[in-house]
C-alpha cells in the first residue's frame, strides 16, 4: 500500500552488494566470451572435418550435460586448491569455461553446417587463408548464431550458485547467487534486503534479452533446418 525503495537503499549500505554485481559481471563476461571463441574453433573444426573419433567427441560433449555438477566437486575442488585458485575470480572463471564449452560446441556446429561450404571455400581461393575466411566469411555470417551463445553462456554463468558457493568464501569475490543465498541464516530469512537484490539480479538478464531478442531467435532458427 506504500511503495517505498528502503530495502534497495539498506541493501547497499549494510552488504557489499555493489561488489558481488561486479564480480559476477566480471566473470560472467569473460567467462561467457572466451568459452564462446573456444566452441567457435571446436565447432568448426568439427562441422568441416572428419577425423576419427568425431563421433564420440560430440557424444561425451553431449553426456557431460546429463552429469550433475556435484559428482566432480571433490575432484575439482582439490584441483583448484592445488592451483591455489579457490576464492579467486580466474579459478571460477576457468570453471566456468570448461562448463560452458560442450554445450556452445554442439549449439555452434549446427550453424557451421547450416552454412554452405562455397563461402569459405571462394574465400580461400581468392587468398584468404583457413583462419581468415573462419574470421572474415563466416563469422560475420554467423554473428547472430554467436550471440545467441554468448548470451545462453552468460546467463548461465551469472545464475550459476553451487560451483560459487563452493569456490568462492569471501565477500571479496563472491558472486551474485552464493550472496542472495547470504541472506538466508539459520533464525531468520531478510525478505525485504532479498527481494530487492533479485530483482536486480534478474534486471541485467532481462534487458540483455529485450536488447538482442531479435538476434537470438534468429540464432536459435539459424541452425535448426541445414539446407
Amino acid at each position: 500500500s506504500e511503495p517505498s525503495f528502503d530495502n534497495y537503499v539498506s541493501l547497499f549500505q549494510q552488504s557489499s552488494f555493489g561488489v558481488f554485481l561486479a564480480n559476477s559481471a566480471i566473470v560472467a563476461t569473460i567467462a561467457g566470451a572466451v568459452a564462446t571463441l573456444i566452441a567457435l574453433l571446436s565447432a568448426y573444426v568439427i562441422a568441416r572435418f572428419e577425423f576419427r573419433g568425431k563421433g564420440t567427441v560430440l557424444v561425451a560433449f553431449l553426456l557431460t550435460q546429463m552429469i550433475p555438477a556435484f559428482i566432480a566437486l571433490g575432484p575439482l575442488y582439490s584441483m583448484m586448491t592445488d592451483l591455489g585458485l579457490v576464492d579467486t575470480k580466474p579459478g571460477l572463471i576457468l570453471v566456468y569455461i570448461a562448463v560452458c564449452i560442450p554445450f556452445s560446441t554442439v549449439m555452434l556446429r549446427g550453424f557451421f553446417e547450416n552454412v554452405p561450404d562455397a563461402l569459405e571455400e571462394a574465400a580461400m581461393i581468392d587468398g584468404c587463408s583457413r583462419f581468415g575466411a573462419l574470421f572474415r566469411v563466416l563469422v560475420p555470417v554467423m554473428t547472430p548464431g554467436i550471440i545467441a551463445a554468448f548470451i545462453f553462456n552468460f546467463v548461465n554463468c551469472w545464475n550459476e550458485l553451487f560451483l560459487s558457493v563452493v569456490l568462492m568464501n569471501t565477500d571479496e569475490n563472491r558472486t551474485v547467487p552464493s550472496a542472495l543465498n547470504g541472506f538466508i541464516s539459520t533464525f531468520n530469512i531478510d525478505w525485504g534486503s532479498m527481494s530487492a537484490a533479485a530483482v536486480l539480479t534478474i534486471l541485467p538478464t532481462m534487458v540483455m534479452f529485450a536488447l538482442a531478442s531479435r538476434w537470438i531467435v534468429q540464432g536459435l532458427t539459424a541452425g535448426a533446418v541445414k539446407e
